[in-house]
C-alpha cells in the first residue's frame, strides 16, 4: 500500500510533536490504535500534551496486552478513532513530527486512520529517531527506544505506553540533536541542500554520490 508522507528530515529542531502509538498489533491493514499520546514542544521544552487510550472495536490480543500492559477492560468505555483523531491531529497542526520507529510504523498507522475517517492524508514532516540514532550512535548494539535512552541515562521506565515513550523519546531526541548539530559541522553532506532531508549514498553513471533520501520528490544531490 502506497502512503502519502511529508519528508523524513534529519533536523534538530526547536519546535515540533512527539508522538507515540499503542496498537493490537503491527499489520495497520488489519490492527487497530489503542492508545495515542503526543508532546508539544517549543524552545525544546513541553508546553502541552495530548493522551488518550482508544476503544478499538476488537479483542486486544494477549501479544499486544503483553507488550503496554493495555486490556479489553481498560478500553471499553473510551471513545474510539472517530472520535480522537481529530484532536490528535488539530493538536500536531502543522508541526514537524518526532517519533521512534515511525516511518515504518506510527505513521502508518495514523495515515490509514486519518484516510478512513477524514478521507485525508497526513503530510507533516518528521523526524524518526530510529534513524537518527543509528547515525548519531553508529557503535550502539541495538536501538530500540529503551537501548537509546539507556546510552544517554535517561529512565525507561513505563516503557510502551504512549505517553510515557513521549517523555522518553523527547529527552532522547534532544540528546541526539546536540550529537547531531556537531556531526554536521564536520559532514554539511548530512543534510539536503534544497529541502533539509536527510542524505544518502547513491549509486550513479558517474559514480556515488549524495542524493536526497525524499527522491523523487526532491532531486537534491552533493558530491561525496
Amino acid at each position: 500500500m502506497t502512503r502519502n508522507k511529508g519528508k523524513r528530515l534529519n533536523q534538530y529542531l526547536s519546535d515540533y510533536v512527539v508522538f507515540d502509538l499503542e496498537t493490537t498489533g503491527v499489520r495497520p491493514e488489519v490492527d487497530q490504535i489503542i492508545e495515542i499520546a503526543a508532546l508539544r514542544v517549543r524552545e525544546h521544552n513541553i508546553v502541552g500534551k495530548y493522551s488518550t487510550l482508544v476503544n478499538p472495536g476488537m479483542h486486544i490480543p494477549p501479544s499486544a496486552t503483553a507488550v503496554n500492559h493495555i486490556t479489553d477492560d481498560m478500553v471499553e468505555d473510551e471513545p474510539k478513532i472517530e472520535e480522537v483523531l481529530g484532536g490528535f491531529l488539530e493538536f500536531a497542526g502543522n508541526d514537524v513530527l518526532v517519533g521512534h520507529n515511525i516511518h515504518s510504523f506510527d505513521l502508518n498507522f495514523i495515515i490509514d486512520a486519518a484516510m478512513g475517517v477524514f478521507g485525508r492524508d497526513v503530510r507533516n514532516n518528521y523526524v524518526d529517531t530510529l534513524y537518527m540514532a543509528r547515525n548519531c550512535l553508529p557503535k550502539l548494539p541495538h536501538y530500540k527506544l529503551s537501548d537509546v535512552a539507556n546510552h544517554f541515562g535517561i529512565s525507561a521506565v513505563g516503557a510502551h505506553r504512549a505517553l510515557n515513550d513521549c517523555v522518553i523519546n523527547q529527552g532522547c531526541y534532544e540528546s541526539l540533536g546536540k550529537i547531531l548539530i556537531e556531526r554536521q559541522k564536520v559532514e554539511p553532506e548530512a543534510i539536503c541542500p534544497k529541502c533539509g532531508a536527510e542524505m544518502v549514498k547513491r549509486s550513479g553513471k558517474y559514480g556515488e554520490f549524495y542524493g536526497c533520501s525524499d527522491f523523487p520528490r526532491c532531486r537534491g544531490t552533493r558530491k561525496l
